[in-house]
Protein backbone atom coordinates (compact mmCIF):
# COMPACT_ATOMS: atom_id res chain seq x y z
CA UNK A 1 0.00 0.00 0.00
CA UNK A 2 1.15 3.52 -0.81
CA UNK A 3 0.81 5.77 2.24
CA UNK A 4 -1.08 9.06 2.08
CA UNK A 5 1.88 10.93 3.60
CA UNK A 6 5.63 10.52 3.48
CA UNK A 7 8.81 11.90 4.99
CA UNK A 8 10.74 14.52 3.00
CA UNK A 9 13.60 16.92 3.62
CA UNK A 10 12.19 20.25 2.50
CA UNK A 11 14.09 23.39 1.55
CA UNK A 12 12.14 26.30 3.03
CA UNK A 13 14.14 29.19 1.54
CA UNK A 14 17.60 30.43 0.60
CA UNK A 15 19.95 30.12 3.54
CA UNK A 16 22.12 27.83 5.62
CA UNK A 17 21.45 24.33 6.88
CA UNK A 18 18.61 25.67 9.01
CA UNK A 19 16.62 26.10 5.77
CA UNK A 20 16.39 22.28 5.50
CA UNK A 21 13.49 20.87 7.50
CA UNK A 22 12.33 17.26 7.88
CA UNK A 23 8.59 17.28 7.21
CA UNK A 24 5.69 14.92 6.75
CA UNK A 25 4.06 15.81 3.43
CA UNK A 26 1.43 14.33 1.11
CA UNK A 27 2.68 11.45 -1.02
CA UNK A 28 2.53 12.46 -4.70
CA UNK A 29 0.32 10.62 -7.17
CA UNK A 30 1.46 9.87 -10.72
CA UNK A 31 -0.15 12.03 -13.40
CA UNK A 32 -0.82 10.68 -16.91
CA UNK A 33 2.47 9.56 -18.43
CA UNK A 34 4.22 9.41 -15.04
CA UNK A 35 5.45 6.72 -12.70
CA UNK A 36 5.52 6.88 -8.91
CA UNK A 37 8.94 5.87 -7.63
CA UNK A 38 9.64 4.65 -4.11
CA UNK A 39 13.00 6.27 -3.53
CA UNK A 40 15.78 4.01 -2.27
CA UNK A 41 18.80 6.29 -2.85
CA UNK A 42 19.50 9.81 -4.14
CA UNK A 43 22.99 11.12 -4.86
CA UNK A 44 23.98 14.50 -3.44
CA UNK A 45 25.28 17.13 -5.84
CA UNK A 46 26.99 20.43 -5.19
CA UNK A 47 24.15 22.15 -6.97
CA UNK A 48 21.93 21.31 -3.96
CA UNK A 49 24.10 23.49 -1.75
CA UNK A 50 24.59 26.24 -4.33
CA UNK A 51 20.86 26.51 -5.04
CA UNK A 52 20.09 26.56 -1.32
CA UNK A 53 22.62 29.32 -0.68
CA UNK A 54 21.65 31.30 -3.81
CA UNK A 55 25.08 30.96 -5.41
CA UNK A 56 24.04 31.15 -9.06
CA UNK A 57 24.34 34.88 -9.76
CA UNK A 58 24.59 36.21 -13.29
CA UNK A 59 25.21 39.72 -11.98
CA UNK A 60 27.40 40.86 -9.10
CA UNK A 61 25.66 40.97 -5.75
CA UNK A 62 22.79 38.62 -6.60
CA UNK A 63 21.63 35.90 -4.23
CA UNK A 64 19.63 33.61 -6.46
CA UNK A 65 19.34 30.26 -8.10
CA UNK A 66 19.60 30.04 -11.85
CA UNK A 67 16.66 31.12 -13.98
CA UNK A 68 17.72 31.07 -17.62
CA UNK A 69 14.08 30.80 -18.68
CA UNK A 70 13.52 34.35 -17.43
CA UNK A 71 11.73 33.55 -14.19
CA UNK A 72 12.66 31.75 -10.97
CA UNK A 73 11.59 28.10 -10.92
CA UNK A 74 13.05 27.33 -7.50
CA UNK A 75 10.08 28.11 -5.28
CA UNK A 76 9.64 27.20 -1.64
CA UNK A 77 9.00 24.81 -0.08
CA UNK A 78 11.00 22.55 -2.41
CA UNK A 79 12.31 18.99 -2.06
CA UNK A 80 15.79 18.80 -3.57
CA UNK A 81 17.69 15.77 -4.87
CA UNK A 82 18.24 15.16 -8.60
CA UNK A 83 19.88 11.75 -8.99
CA UNK A 84 17.10 9.42 -7.91
CA UNK A 85 17.24 5.63 -7.82
CA UNK A 86 14.32 3.51 -6.72
CA UNK A 87 11.49 1.25 -7.79
CA UNK A 88 8.24 1.94 -9.62
CA UNK A 89 5.29 1.31 -7.29
CA UNK A 90 2.45 2.88 -9.31
CA UNK A 91 1.83 4.20 -12.81
CA UNK A 92 -0.24 7.01 -14.22
CA UNK A 93 -2.71 6.81 -17.08
CA UNK A 94 -1.12 5.61 -20.31
CA UNK A 95 1.82 3.84 -18.65
CA UNK A 96 2.07 0.04 -18.84
CA UNK A 97 1.52 -1.58 -15.44
CA UNK A 98 4.31 -4.05 -16.24
CA UNK A 99 6.71 -1.34 -15.12
CA UNK A 100 5.63 -1.76 -11.49
CA UNK A 101 8.57 -3.26 -9.60
CA UNK A 102 11.18 -1.95 -12.06
CA UNK A 103 14.37 -0.55 -10.57
CA UNK A 104 15.65 2.51 -12.35
CA UNK A 105 17.52 5.80 -12.46
CA UNK A 106 16.02 9.21 -13.22
CA UNK A 107 17.13 11.44 -16.06
CA UNK A 108 17.09 14.50 -13.83
CA UNK A 109 16.35 17.14 -16.47
CA UNK A 110 13.22 19.21 -16.82
CA UNK A 111 13.45 19.57 -20.59
CA UNK A 112 11.94 22.77 -21.92
CA UNK A 113 11.48 21.60 -25.51
CA UNK A 114 10.73 18.08 -26.75
CA UNK A 115 11.30 19.01 -30.38
CA UNK A 116 15.06 19.46 -30.47
CA UNK A 117 18.03 17.93 -28.75
CA UNK A 118 19.27 21.10 -27.08
CA UNK A 119 18.81 22.39 -23.54
CA UNK A 120 19.20 26.17 -23.44
CA UNK A 121 17.01 26.79 -20.39
CA UNK A 122 18.15 23.96 -18.11
CA UNK A 123 16.17 23.02 -15.04
CA UNK A 124 15.93 19.82 -13.07
CA UNK A 125 14.14 17.71 -10.49
CA UNK A 126 15.05 19.07 -7.08
CA UNK A 127 15.02 22.64 -8.40
CA UNK A 128 12.09 23.41 -10.70
CA UNK A 129 10.12 20.40 -9.41
CA UNK A 130 10.34 18.23 -6.32
CA UNK A 131 13.15 15.69 -6.30
CA UNK A 132 14.35 12.65 -4.43
CA UNK A 133 15.08 13.76 -0.86
CA UNK A 134 11.82 12.07 0.04
CA UNK A 135 10.30 8.61 0.27
CA UNK A 136 8.43 8.92 -3.05
CA UNK A 137 8.63 11.03 -6.21
CA UNK A 138 6.46 11.20 -9.36
CA UNK A 139 8.40 11.58 -12.63
CA UNK A 140 7.86 11.14 -16.39
CA UNK A 141 7.86 7.46 -17.28
CA UNK A 142 10.21 7.99 -20.25
CA UNK A 143 12.79 9.64 -17.99
CA UNK A 144 12.93 6.84 -15.44
CA UNK A 145 15.27 4.32 -17.04
CA UNK A 146 15.48 0.67 -16.00
CA UNK A 147 18.86 -0.32 -14.51
CA UNK A 148 18.59 -4.05 -13.85
CA UNK A 149 22.34 -4.60 -13.32
CA UNK A 150 22.47 -7.03 -10.37
CA UNK A 151 26.08 -6.17 -9.59
CA UNK A 152 25.07 -2.63 -8.61
CA UNK A 153 23.42 -1.73 -5.30
CA UNK A 154 20.76 0.98 -5.35
CA UNK A 155 23.20 3.43 -3.74
CA UNK A 156 25.70 2.68 -6.51
CA UNK A 157 23.03 3.24 -9.15
CA UNK A 158 22.32 6.65 -7.61
CA UNK A 159 26.08 7.41 -7.63
CA UNK A 160 25.94 6.98 -11.42
CA UNK A 161 23.32 9.74 -11.58
CA UNK A 162 23.13 11.88 -14.68
CA UNK A 163 23.57 15.24 -12.95
CA UNK A 164 27.32 14.57 -12.84
CA UNK A 165 27.72 12.18 -15.76
CA UNK A 166 25.62 14.12 -18.26
CA UNK A 167 27.37 17.36 -17.33
CA UNK A 168 30.71 15.61 -17.85
CA UNK A 169 29.71 14.13 -21.20
CA UNK A 170 28.37 17.47 -22.43
CA UNK A 171 31.66 19.14 -21.47
CA UNK A 172 33.48 16.64 -23.66
CA UNK A 173 31.06 16.73 -26.59
CA UNK A 174 30.88 20.54 -26.57
CA UNK A 175 34.67 20.64 -26.90
CA UNK A 176 34.59 17.87 -29.51
CA UNK A 177 37.12 15.79 -27.62
CA UNK A 178 38.47 12.99 -29.80
CA UNK A 179 40.32 9.73 -29.32
CA UNK A 180 44.01 10.20 -28.56
CA UNK A 181 43.66 13.77 -27.25
CA UNK A 182 45.16 14.88 -23.95
CA UNK A 183 42.51 16.27 -21.57
CA UNK A 184 43.17 18.05 -18.28
CA UNK A 185 40.42 17.30 -15.74
CA UNK A 186 40.28 19.75 -12.83
CA UNK A 187 38.35 19.02 -9.63
CA UNK A 188 39.02 15.40 -10.49
CA UNK A 189 37.97 13.80 -7.20
CA UNK A 190 34.35 14.99 -7.24
CA UNK A 191 31.33 13.55 -9.00
CA UNK A 192 31.82 15.34 -12.34
CA UNK A 193 35.59 14.89 -12.20
CA UNK A 194 35.47 11.13 -11.68
CA UNK A 195 32.83 10.92 -14.42
CA UNK A 196 35.08 12.86 -16.81
CA UNK A 197 37.98 10.48 -16.26
CA UNK A 198 35.86 7.46 -17.11
CA UNK A 199 34.16 9.12 -20.08
CA UNK A 200 37.50 10.22 -21.54
CA UNK A 201 38.55 6.57 -21.58
CA UNK A 202 35.30 5.50 -23.26
CA UNK A 203 35.93 8.13 -25.96
CA UNK A 204 39.57 7.07 -26.28
CA UNK A 205 41.03 10.31 -24.87
CA UNK A 206 43.80 10.52 -22.25
CA UNK A 207 42.66 12.20 -18.99
CA UNK A 208 45.18 13.99 -16.77
CA UNK A 209 43.69 14.60 -13.32
CA UNK A 210 44.27 17.65 -11.13
CA UNK A 211 43.85 16.63 -7.50
CA UNK A 212 45.95 15.87 -4.40
CA UNK A 213 48.60 13.14 -4.05
CA UNK A 214 46.58 11.14 -1.52
CA UNK A 215 43.89 10.57 -4.16
CA UNK A 216 46.29 9.69 -6.96
CA UNK A 217 46.04 5.91 -6.59
CA UNK A 218 42.23 5.94 -6.77
CA UNK A 219 42.17 8.32 -9.75
CA UNK A 220 44.75 6.26 -11.61
CA UNK A 221 42.57 3.23 -10.93
CA UNK A 222 39.63 5.02 -12.57
CA UNK A 223 41.67 5.64 -15.69
CA UNK A 224 43.65 8.84 -15.19
CA UNK A 225 46.92 8.75 -17.14
CA UNK A 226 48.61 10.86 -14.46
CA UNK A 227 47.69 13.05 -11.49
CA UNK A 228 48.96 16.61 -11.03
CA UNK A 229 49.11 18.08 -7.52
CA UNK A 230 46.62 20.95 -7.27
CA UNK A 231 48.17 22.21 -4.02
CA UNK A 232 51.34 23.26 -5.85
CA UNK A 233 50.61 25.33 -8.94
CA UNK A 234 54.14 26.75 -9.12
CA UNK A 235 55.80 25.39 -12.20
CA UNK A 236 52.50 23.90 -13.40
CA UNK A 237 53.33 24.08 -17.11
CA UNK A 238 56.73 22.49 -16.52
CA UNK A 239 55.05 19.55 -14.77
CA UNK A 240 52.56 19.21 -17.63
CA UNK A 241 55.46 19.11 -20.10
CA UNK A 242 57.22 16.45 -18.05
CA UNK A 243 54.15 14.22 -18.11
CA UNK A 244 53.25 14.69 -21.77
CA UNK A 245 56.71 14.65 -23.33
CA UNK A 246 56.56 18.38 -23.97
CA UNK A 247 53.13 18.39 -25.63
CA UNK A 248 50.33 20.77 -24.60
CA UNK A 249 46.93 19.69 -23.38
CA UNK A 250 44.43 19.53 -26.22
CA UNK A 251 41.50 20.48 -24.00
CA UNK A 252 40.71 21.40 -20.40
CA UNK A 253 37.58 20.38 -18.51
CA UNK A 254 37.41 23.07 -15.82
CA UNK A 255 35.33 22.68 -12.65
CA UNK A 256 37.46 25.08 -10.60
CA UNK A 257 37.51 28.54 -12.16
CA UNK A 258 38.96 31.42 -10.16
CA UNK A 259 42.64 32.24 -10.47
CA UNK A 260 43.54 28.77 -11.71
CA UNK A 261 41.75 29.04 -15.06
CA UNK A 262 44.53 31.19 -16.50
CA UNK A 263 47.06 28.51 -15.55
CA UNK A 264 44.92 25.88 -17.24
CA UNK A 265 44.98 27.94 -20.44
CA UNK A 266 48.78 28.06 -20.14
CA UNK A 267 48.79 24.26 -20.25
CA UNK A 268 47.18 24.38 -23.73
CA UNK A 269 49.07 27.21 -25.44
CA UNK A 270 52.72 26.91 -24.42
CA UNK A 271 53.63 25.38 -27.80
CA UNK A 272 51.13 26.19 -30.54
CA UNK A 273 53.41 24.59 -33.14
CA UNK A 274 52.75 21.25 -31.46
CA UNK A 275 48.98 21.60 -31.91
CA UNK A 276 46.80 20.58 -34.83
CA UNK A 277 43.48 21.55 -33.20
CA UNK A 278 42.23 24.67 -31.43
CA UNK A 279 42.77 24.86 -27.65
CA UNK A 280 39.40 24.17 -26.00
CA UNK A 281 38.16 25.00 -22.49
CA UNK A 282 34.86 23.60 -21.20
CA UNK A 283 33.78 25.09 -17.88
CA UNK A 284 30.96 23.78 -15.69
CA UNK A 285 31.89 24.96 -12.22
CA UNK A 286 33.56 27.64 -10.16
CA UNK A 287 34.60 25.91 -6.94
CA UNK A 288 37.83 27.93 -6.89
CA UNK A 289 36.07 31.28 -7.32
CA UNK A 290 33.51 32.96 -9.57
CA UNK A 291 35.86 35.60 -10.97
CA UNK A 292 38.91 35.00 -13.16
CA UNK A 293 41.33 37.57 -14.55
CA UNK A 294 42.24 36.57 -18.09
CA UNK A 295 43.65 38.75 -20.86
CA UNK A 296 41.28 38.58 -23.79
CA UNK A 297 44.27 38.93 -26.11
CA UNK A 298 45.37 35.51 -24.86
CA UNK A 299 41.98 34.11 -25.86
CA UNK A 300 41.73 35.53 -29.35
CA UNK A 301 45.40 35.47 -30.34
CA UNK A 302 45.74 31.83 -29.30
CA UNK A 303 42.24 31.10 -30.67
CA UNK A 304 41.05 29.47 -27.45
CA UNK A 305 37.53 28.06 -27.72
CA UNK A 306 35.52 28.43 -24.49
CA UNK A 307 32.36 26.41 -23.82
CA UNK A 308 30.05 27.08 -20.92
CA UNK A 309 28.25 23.88 -19.96
CA UNK A 310 25.11 23.42 -17.90
CA UNK A 311 23.36 20.04 -18.20
CA UNK A 312 23.13 18.29 -21.54
CA UNK A 313 20.85 16.69 -24.10
CA UNK A 314 18.40 13.82 -24.32
CA UNK A 315 20.73 11.99 -26.68
CA UNK A 316 23.59 12.24 -24.18
CA UNK A 317 21.32 10.94 -21.42
CA UNK A 318 20.42 7.91 -23.55
CA UNK A 319 24.08 7.21 -24.31
CA UNK A 320 24.92 7.27 -20.60
CA UNK A 321 22.06 4.94 -19.68
CA UNK A 322 23.29 2.50 -22.34
CA UNK A 323 26.85 2.62 -20.98
CA UNK A 324 25.59 2.05 -17.43
CA UNK A 325 23.58 -0.99 -18.53
CA UNK A 326 26.62 -2.31 -20.39
CA UNK A 327 28.76 -1.95 -17.27
CA UNK A 328 31.15 0.52 -18.91
CA UNK A 329 30.79 3.11 -16.14
CA UNK A 330 31.93 2.45 -12.59
CA UNK A 331 30.11 4.07 -9.64
CA UNK A 332 32.37 6.05 -7.33
CA UNK A 333 30.41 5.93 -4.09
CA UNK A 334 32.02 7.64 -1.11
CA UNK A 335 29.30 6.70 1.38
CA UNK A 336 25.71 7.03 2.52
CA UNK A 337 23.72 9.14 5.00
CA UNK A 338 20.14 8.83 6.25
CA UNK A 339 17.63 11.30 4.80
CA UNK A 340 16.80 12.61 8.28
CA UNK A 341 20.48 13.54 8.65
CA UNK A 342 20.78 15.50 5.40
CA UNK A 343 22.02 18.54 7.31
CA UNK A 344 24.92 16.47 8.61
CA UNK A 345 25.59 15.12 5.12
CA UNK A 346 25.72 18.69 3.75
CA UNK A 347 28.16 19.75 6.46
CA UNK A 348 30.30 16.68 5.76
CA UNK A 349 30.29 17.51 2.04
CA UNK A 350 31.41 21.11 2.59
CA UNK A 351 34.14 20.12 5.05
CA UNK A 352 35.18 16.92 3.29
CA UNK A 353 38.76 15.99 3.83
CA UNK A 354 41.47 14.20 1.93
CA UNK A 355 39.63 10.85 1.96
CA UNK A 356 36.70 12.18 -0.05
CA UNK A 357 36.24 10.73 -3.53
CA UNK A 358 33.12 10.48 -5.67
CA UNK A 359 29.54 10.76 -4.45
CA UNK A 360 27.60 10.95 -1.20
CA UNK A 361 24.22 9.22 -1.41
CA UNK A 362 21.15 9.95 0.73
CA UNK A 363 18.88 7.04 1.72
CA UNK A 364 15.38 7.38 3.21
CA UNK A 365 15.36 6.22 6.83
CA UNK A 366 12.84 3.44 6.11
CA UNK A 367 15.15 2.14 3.36
CA UNK A 368 18.33 2.39 5.43
CA UNK A 369 18.69 -1.28 6.49
CA UNK A 370 18.30 -2.50 2.89
CA UNK A 371 20.04 0.23 0.91
CA UNK A 372 22.13 2.47 3.19
CA UNK A 373 23.73 0.45 5.97
CA UNK A 374 26.32 -1.41 3.90
CA UNK A 375 27.75 1.83 2.48
CA UNK A 376 27.48 3.89 5.66
CA UNK A 377 30.17 6.34 6.73
CA UNK A 378 31.94 6.42 10.07
CA UNK A 379 29.56 6.12 13.05
CA UNK A 380 26.68 5.08 10.80
CA UNK A 381 28.40 1.83 9.78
Amino acid sequence: MIPRTMKAMVLTGHGGLEALEYWEVPTPRPAPGEVLVQVTATAKNNTDRKAREGLYPTRKGEVTSFQMGGRPTLTFPRTQGADVAGRVVAVGEGVDESRIGERGLLDFNLYADDRRDINLTPDYYGHGADGGYAEYVAVPSDQFHAIPNPELSDAEVAALGLCSYQTALHMLTAADVRAGERVLVTGASGGVGTALIQLCRILGAEPYALSTPDKAEALLGLGAKAVLDRSDMAGFVARVKALTGGKPMDAVMDLVGGDMTDRFIDAMIFDMNARDTYPRLSIAGASGGNLSEILWTRIYLYQVRIFGVSHGTRDEAKRLIRWIREGRLKPVLHGTFRLSELRRAEAYFVNRGSRYLGKIVIVPDAQWPAHGQRHALEADA
